[in-house]
């Protein structure tokens, strides 16, 4: 019996981590873990602690939902990621760019932050108010960071597998920075605190849009998941609409939920991250990063 359960848990566990890093995946997370040489983040950082954890499903569920209502974000992300023509695709491309900076060797992280670059550098165009943006701006990148890294951390607190101290959450917002900063990002902050003035410094320039409300309508309501998934992804999607600042549901036009709903959603979401965990097991747990980007 143990032996079958096993073996259910093994093959579950393949077949979400091929969906979210993608048909070769596990090539990937083979040479990111495998390859030797000095590392950017070494074992037991919070960064790799937090990254590593399944509490990133409702993490970057989080982040897309928060990153929208950023009009120069959602404007390039609808015109140029192919959310909707190809999620899983970008959702792989966002899950292996964190899991090769985050554990993979210093060269490896380096390359995959000029890759990034390169794409950032050809993206550019007009909102549909007529504002100019380009994915290589600094505040831009400024703003897709801390979207994530707020998101994560909530998440990881919520649903993480160990407890974060206040130290260990402000080494880990200081140590995510590295990244945001190489890739052109600007004031970048590196702690807790920090974190908490960038997201106020933003809320002048955030609000609502129809391309935030259809993406909204697209991860919540049309997930390209099979049936059999649904109630897992559901249960993620509440977690994430629950841990949103009430400002930000209005804006994207959902429903926040109240104190009732929120403890559903809280307990839906301990609950799918654990059968994540126990699905990807104790070997692969670190081994899947996911968000946006």
């Amino acid at each position: 019996m143990a032996t079958s359960l096993s073996s259910v848990r093994d093959k579950a566990g393949t077949q979400l981590f091929l969906r979210v890093a993608g048909p070769d995946g596990l090539a990937q997370r083979d040479r990111i873990h495998l390859t030797p040489g000095p590392r950017w983040f070494l074992p037991g950082s919070p960064i790799r602690t937090v990254h590593g954890d399944a509490s990133m499903f409702v993490g970057g569920m989080r982040a897309l939902l928060l990153q929208s209502l950023h009009p120069a974000a959602m404007a390039a992300v609808a015109a140029h990621s192919g959310y909707k023509g190809d999620p899983w695709g970008r959702l792989a491309r966002t899950s292996t760019f964190l899991a090769v900076t985050t554990f993979g060797t210093a060269d490896d992280a380096q390359a995959a932050i000029d890759r990034v670059r390169s794409v950032h550098e050809r993206i550019s165009g007009v909102t549909p108010e007529g504002v100019a943006y380009a994915a290589a701006d600094p505040a831009l990148l400024r703003w897709v960071h801390v979207a994530e890294v707020d998101s994560f951390l909530r998440a990881y607190r919520r649903y993480g597998q160990r407890p974060i101290d206040a130290v260990d959450a402000d080494r880990y917002v200081a140590q995510a920075a590295r990244v945001a900063i190489a890739l052109g990002a600007e004031r970048v902050p590196t702690s807790v605190t920090g974190l908490a003035v960038a997201l106020r410094e933003f809320r002048p320039v955030l609000g609502p849009s129809a391309a935030a409300r259809e993406a909204a309508e697209f991860l919540l309501h049309e997930p390209p998941v099979p049936w059999t998934l649904r109630p897992a992804y559901v249960s993620l999607a509440r977690a994430a609409v629950a841990s949103l600042p009430m400002w930000a549901c209005e804006q994207l036009g959902i429903r926040h939920p109240g104190a009732v709903g929120r403890a559903g959603a809280r307990a839906a979401g301990g609950t799918v991250t654990r059968l994540i965990r126990w699905m990807l097991g104790p070997d692969d747990a670190s081994r899947v990063a996911t968000g946006a980007r």
